[in-house]
C-alpha cells in the first residue's frame, strides 16, 4: 500500500496526530519503503551499504570510521559491520593513515567504482521517478526543514 493509501485509508485515524509527528511517522515509513526499493534495485548490496558507498566517495579524503559514522548518523560498531560486509565482497578495503597509524582510512575498490558505474542508470531512473513533478524549491525546503530538524536534537 502506497503511503497516500494508508493516509486516506480509513483503516487508520490520523486526525489526533499533531503534523510533527505525523512528519516523522512519514518520513519513518517512506525509509522503509525506499530501503525495499533499493534494496531490490541493488542486489549485490543493500542501499545501506550503497548509501556508505556513496559517502565514502563525496569525501575529499578517504574518510576514517569515525569520520563515516559522523556522515552516516550512526555509531561506530554499525557502521564498522557495515564495511566489514564490503570489505568481504571487495568494495572496500581499509588503509593505514601516512599521519597516524592509529587511523584506517576507508578506500574504495576498482570493483566497487565498477559496481557503481553499472547501477548508475538504475538509480537516476529511481531518482527521477521519485522526485518526478516536485519543484526544487519544495525538495530545498524540505532539506532546510530536516537540517534544521537536526540540529535540535543536538
Amino acid at each position: 500500500m502506497k503511503l497516500n493509501e494508508v493516509i486516506t485509508s480509513d483503516k487508520v485515524d490520523f486526525s489526533e496526530i499533531p503534523p510533527e509527528y505525523f512528519l516523522i511517522g512519514l518520513l519513518s515509513a517512506f525509509e522503509n519503503r525506499f530501503q525495499t526499493i533499493a534494496d531490490n534495485t541493488m542486489k549485490e548490496i543493500s542501499w545501506k551499504q550503497f548509501f556508505a558507498i556513496i559517502c565514502v566517495n563525496m569525501c575529499t579524503e578517504p574518510p576514517t570510521i569515525n569520520e563515516l559514522s559522523e556522515i552516516l548518523g550512526s555509531s561506530h560498531q554499525n557502521v564498522k559491520q557495515l564495511l566489514l560486509k564490503l570489505e568481504k565482497k571487495g568494495f572496500i578495503k581499509f588503509q593505514e593513515d601516512k599521519q597516524d597509524k592509529r587511523k584506517q582510512r576507508i578506500i574504495l575498490t576498482k570493483a566497487c567504482l565498477k559496481f557503481c558505474e553499472n547501477n548508475n542508470q538504475a538509480s537516476s531512473q529511481i531518482m527521477q521517478k521519485m522526485f518526478q513533478g516536485i519543484p526544487e524549491k519544495d525538495i530545498k525546503a524540505t532539506i532546510k526543514t530536516i537540517v534544521r530538524m537536526d540540529e535540535n536534537l543536538k
